[in-house]
């Protein structure tokens, strides 16, 4: 068998369970090795320590399968593996039908991706050694998961890196566009062909439902109480001593930024939110947004808005600035404002504002612009939370690190004059495991912060 060697003076990656060897370290190669082929790879003393799949046109040229001797991936190989998969998510995601079936090297299968929507399986095959592999792959999900269809996602830039043009289309059976899933219990329709990535993101399906207590608990901000009503028992009634009827009169006003599908404002709903401001700049996000909306029966209760975050939260922000200026206009030693001018757009506060933009650090060289991009979302997102109330933060950057994401964070609360208390601090769902050693699978940070005002 082919092999790699590896630079005596190296950091000792590779014994502490991570799956990537790069370049750099490669001391020297043996025999001849076909792009993608399997190698065993050694230290410099020849001890062996892995076996991965070789690319030499990839940074990352080696991507361990195995802590064995191993000839070939096979078909059994796979069926191996998925079972594994299969048995992880029966366990941990316990009743579900759709979710993250396998999660590239936590899977212990560097470079794929897939997807289960119900009886339809998403495939994304990113690297040359998987690539290779297609056939065996299908082979092995048809026969471990019996599904009804096939579908591959392959449409991702990253593949060039691997010397691998984008595809996507059928592998296997019949796959409808859309398939309808169940997530917490909510109903969401899933574009398999045109949706981001795979057509939906399962890593926030426990962050999802972790917002449940913050959105009741707010009727008494208007005046609302539970009280004994004769011949009726306990009722909500306002100041006014009248019974409420609308049935969320306790829950909060939430705004959901970059909803993409709404999964946010479908358990907003789902845990009793009196009215949710859906906001995505596509407007094709905002319709999956609308019908997922609909397939719930909350139409009542959700705006939906196209726009970019960025500009509406710093026209809401702006608003608001205005309209405490003018309210404080007449009280001693305030500033004069001219009144005659109409009053800017916005203004408009929140129980609960949700943060969850797609990565803004795709590389270590794009960091800095990412944490002035995290830092001005958040100052603004949290000056239009209500006091007392709630934000909910979230960063899928991996060169955003937890520690950095925090920091980024405190800094706005500085400069908005706010005092954040944490409540919560979470990662990726269980479907999405972590070998532990691998930073880069810890990508999905996800925060939840109660908003008060040092004034």
């Amino acid at each position: 068998m082919s092999a790699v060697f590896l630079h005596k003076k190296r950091k000792p990656r590779l014994e502490q369970g991570h799956p990537w060897v790069y370049k750099s370290e490669i001391e020297r190669v043996d025999g001849e090795i076909a792009p993608g082929q399997l190698v065993a790879v050694h230290t410099h003393t020849g001890k062996y320590v892995a076996t991965g799949y070789y690319n030499e046109a990839s940074q990352i040229t080696v991507r361990v399968v195995a802590y064995h001797p191993l000839e070939e991936m096979t078909t059994d190989f796979f069926i191996e593996r998925f079972t594994q998969c299969l048995a992880h998510r029966e366990r941990f995601v316990k009743g579900a039908a759709s979710y993250r079936l396998v999660y590239g090297e936590a899977d212990f299968l560097p470079g794929l991706i897939v997807d289960k929507f119900e009886g339809t399986l998403v495939v994304q095959i990113l690297t040359l050694g998987m690539d290779r592999c297609r056939d065996r792959i299908v082979e092995a999900l048809a026969a471990v998961m019996k599904p009804d269809g096939i579908y591959e996602r392959s449409d991702v830039p990253v593949r060039e890196l691997e010397g691998l043009q984008q595809t996507k289309g059928l592998l296997y059976g019949t796959c409808e566009r859309h398939v309808d899933i169940l997530e917490n219990g909510l109903r969401i329709r899933v574009d398999i062909e045109e949706g981001q990535k795979t057509g939906y993101f399962f890593d926030q399906r426990e962050n999802r439902a972790a917002i449940a207590p913050l959105m009741t608990g707010w009727g008494h901000r208007s005046g609302i109480a539970l009280q004994e009503v004769e011949g009726s028992g306990l009722q909500p009634v306002n100041a006014n001593g009248k019974v409420v009827t609308f049935p969320y009169w306790d829950g909060a006003t939430v705004l959901e930024c970059f909803s993409h599908t709404g999964s946010f404002t479908l358990n907003a709903c789902k845990f009793g939110a009196k009215k949710v401001t859906c906001l995505d700049i596509s407007e094709h996000a905002i319709e999956s947004a609308r019908t997922n909306v609909g397939l719930n029966g909350f139409e009542d209760r959700v705006e939906f808005v196209v726009a970019d975050a960025f500009d509406y939260l710093r026209t809401q922000v702006k608003g608001l600035d205005e309209r405490k200026q003018r309210a404080a206009a007449g009280s001693t030693g305030s500033a004069k404002v001219d009144t005659s001018k109409p009053i800017a757009a916005g203004g408009r506060t929140w129980d609960v504002v949700i943060l969850d933009p797609p990565a803004f650090a795709k590389t270590r060289s794009a960091v800095e612009g990412a944490c002035r991009g995290y830092k001005d979302i958040n100052l603004h997102g949290m000056k239009l939370v209500n006091e007392g109330g709630y934000l909910v933060t979230a960063s899928c950057s991996y060169h955003m690190h937890p520690e950095l994401f925090l920091e980024t964070i405190h800094a706005a609360a500085t400069d908005a004059g706010k005092i954040l208390r944490l409540v919560e601090f979470r990662a990726a769902g269980m479907d999405h495991p972590r070998i532990l050693g691998v930073d880069e699978g810890h990508y999905l940070k996800f925060a939840i912060f109660e908003v008060r005002s040092k004034a």
